[in-house]
Parts: C-alpha cells; sequence; structure tokens
C-alpha cells in the first residue's frame, strides 16, 4: 500500500515551521532538507523541501512561494488522551501568534488549522444515546479550547 505524505505548501517558513512541529510533538524529527539549485525558480541554496516526521507520520514542507495559504478546508487532527494533552498541544500551537477558534479548532502561527480532541471524540458526539451525543454536541458547540470535564458532564447530562 502506498504511503500518503501531507505536503504542507509555505512561502519560506518549511524549515522553520518543521522544526516548530518537532519541538511540539513527541518522537518527531527533520528527516532531509533539500534546496534549489541553478534552474531556480528561488535562489540557489534556498530552501526548497523540508522532510520531517511528527510521532511517526512523515510530512514534507515546501517552501514554494507566496501563491498559496492555507485555510480551515484542511486541518491537521491531534487526538489527546486527557486534559493535560489537549492543554499541552492547544497551548503550544497557538502560541507566538496562533489563533484560538470554536469547538476545539485553532490556527498556528503559520496559519495551519488544527484540531485538538480528545480521543474518542467521534463516538462521543455521534453514539447510539442520542441524547448523549446530542447533549455533547451543545456542549463543544460552545467551547473554544475543549474542556473535557464539562463535556463529558454535559454529555451525561450533569451540567
Amino acid at each position: 500500500m502506498p504511503r500518503i505524505v501531507p505536503n504542507l505548501w509555505f512561502d519560506t517558513q518549511g524549515k522553520e515551521a518543521a522544526e516548530f512541529y518537532c519541538s511540539v510533538f513527541p518522537r518527531s524529527r527533520i528527516t532531509r532538507v533539500t534546496h534549489y539549485g541553478e534552474a531556480g525558480p528561488r535562489a540557489a541554496g534556498t530552501v526548497l523541501t523540508v522532510d520531517f516526521e511528527l510521532d511517526g507520520q512523515r510530512f514534507t514542507a515546501i517552501d514554494g512561494g507566496p501563491e498559496f495559504t492555507f485555510d480551515e478546508a484542511v486541518s491537521l487532527l491531534v487526538e489527546c488522551d486527557d486534559q493535560a494533552e489537549v492543554d499541552h498541544y492547544w497551548e503550544a500551537l497557538t502560541a507566538d501568534g496562533g489563533q484560538e477558534g470554536p469547538c476545539g479548532w485553532l490556527k498556528d502561527k503559520y496559519g495551519l488549522s488544527w484540531q485538538v480532541v480528545p480521543r474518542g471524540m467521534d463516538d462521543l458526539i455521534d453514539g447510539p444515546d442520542r441524547a448523549r451525543a446530542d447533549r455533547a454536541m451543545r456542549a463543544v458547540l460552545t467551547m473554544g479550547k475543549l474542556d473535557l470535564a464539562a463535556l463529558m458532564a454535559a454529555a451525561d447530562g450533569r451540567d
């Protein structure tokens, strides 16, 4: 089966972004940096691509120029085991110019959208107990960063 490797388009910040992401996620590393040659279209020696892994998932950052930017149509999902993980990723990814969004969504300082959610979120908001799922969804819709205790209390009708 072929590997699917997300490619992230940056203007000139691909290496900086890869270093930042590797600092946020455990078991992460930059595996290769390539540079433009004399053929261009950018100055020879400037960064072309950065291959990196975030907890074993491969990515490539490309410094392709200002023509394309990120938007919310594509986001990266981070499934967290507990509130401490939610807090860690939320704070790290919104630092230095990132933007908090609704319902567990945020944009990092490079404009890339992320969803920081508890593991099992899909089952919670689409479970067989429709009243519980609806209570959970209503709670999610009131939050920026997800508060797991408040989310579970709402789902269980204890809010």
